[in-house]
């Protein structure tokens, strides 16, 4: 199967000095690997071969799921991350693609997150979810393993008009931190909106609010992300007509002390008119891929960029999505679903299960294998959100 890994553990056959075959009787590889050995094997293979692995005898099931084999895995180099698609329903089950062998497997969420409407954000095999009503309700999970623990109740405003989800996970400690950024329009005001940032750290399991402010003529969405130990934010315009509605604020994690103005301080413009921005970790660079706005029209989706952000405040385009497939998304609105990590972006219109994964490094586009999930009735919605796929790390 094409980008997939073949071992073959049919046979040993030794061979004489004259290239004939010897007599001696067919040996088992299987029987000479010795446990160290064949453990090593199995953990570079993709996960999905690893749980194939698991079938084949009571010996490779025992190996692949005792915790010396996870102790192997851990070293291993990142999986290429999956994407997990899902309709915007009441249903929990989905499928995730696997662009190395390029299959969709069904797969259920962990059983307390009952529906697929959450905030979600993930790190380093953890995926971070937050209830959508109450928003004080978060769930750290493994979603290969299944493993899943509830943080304490979030704090802060139970009720917000916004909120953006985000996690960062060391690879080395597995020690993580999860953010919330909450804004809340002031009664009978338009344009001030209270902000407030939470930050959990996994080692003292507790929540600070780090800062409070008032913004006026902007609001916090729905998009932020880690990098770098640096929290970044999209900020939309409430007030008089901006030239770019949209832009971005740092807030340092590692200070965790309050601004006197973040939307000045910590402020940065996003390179043109933007429908809307997704941000997203990629190997520590802090990539944002834009719709990209009407100049006399900011809701008119004309095409769909991707910058990396480099020296705190100058962007760099480093792919612009071809028109053939913008044209391929059929309807393509002013909003999209967008994530990545590794050097993949996945990239999915609402309106459609089809899916397009750029290659950052090889700078390529292409679509995925066809989704399993189909569209029965015509304002059907469809989202999702990419994950890195990871046996030994646990919340």
């Amino acid at each position: 199967m094409k980008g997939e890994t073949s071992w073959s553990f049919d046979s040993f056959l030794e061979v004489d000095d004259e290239g004939d075959k010897d007599n001696s009787p067919v040996i088992s590889v299987d029987l000479i690997l010795p446990d160290d050995l064949l453990e090593r094997i199995l953990a570079h293979l993709p996960i999905a071969s690893i749980f194939r692995a698991g079938c084949v005898c009571k010996r490779w099931y025992e190996i692949v799921n005792s915790r010396r084999f996870l102790w192997n895995v851990s070293p291993v180099p990142s999986q290429k991350p999956w994407y997990f698609m899902f309709t915007s329903s009441d249903e929990s089950i989905g499928y995730a693609y696997d662009p190395v062998l390029r299959k969709w497997y069904g797969i259920e969420l962990p059983y307390m997150i009952k529906t697929s409407r959450w905030f979600i954000a993930s790190s380093c095999g953890l995926v971070c979810f937050m209830d959508k009503d109450s928003r004080s309700e978060v769930y750290v999970c493994n979603l290969i393993t299944k493993c899943c623990f509830r943080l304490i109740e979030l704090p802060g405003l139970r009720f917000c008009d916004y909120s953006a989800l985000s996690i960062s996970v060391d690879r080395v400690s597995a020690n993580y931190t999860v953010t919330v950024v909450k804004s809340r329009q002031v009664p009978e005001n338009y344009v001030q909106w209270d902000l407030s940032i939470h930050v959990y750290d996994s080692m003292t399991m507790t929540w600070m609010t780090t800062m409070t402010e008032m913004l006026t003529g902007w609001r916090s969405g729905d998009e932020s992300v880690i990098c770098n130990g640096v929290l970044y934010f999209l900020i939309y315009s409430t007030g008089p007509v901006q030239e770019n509605r949209h832009g971005l604020v740092s807030y340092d994690l590692s200070t965790r002390s309050p601004v006197c103005n973040v939307s000045t301080h910590g402020f940065i413009s996003v390179p043109c008119s933007l429908t809307c921005g997704r941000l997203m970790n990629l190997k520590g660079a802090l990539v944002m891929v834009g719709g990209i706005g009407k100049q006399d029209r900011q809701d008119i989706i004309t095409g769909i960029r991707i910058w990396v952000l480099e020296n705190t405040k100058e962007w760099r385009e480093v792919g612009r999505m071809p028109h053939r497939f913008f044209q391929g998304f059929g309807e393509l609105d002013e909003v999209f679903a967008s994530s990545g990590t590794d050097d993949l972006i996945y990239i999915q219109s609402y309106g459609a299960p089809a899916l397009l994964v750029f290659d950052l490094i090889k700078n390529q586009w292409r679509w995925s294998q066809k989704c399993p999930v189909s569209k029965r009735f015509p304002l059907q919605l469809f989202s999702g959100f990419c994950f890195e796929p990871r046996l030994e790390i646990a919340p």
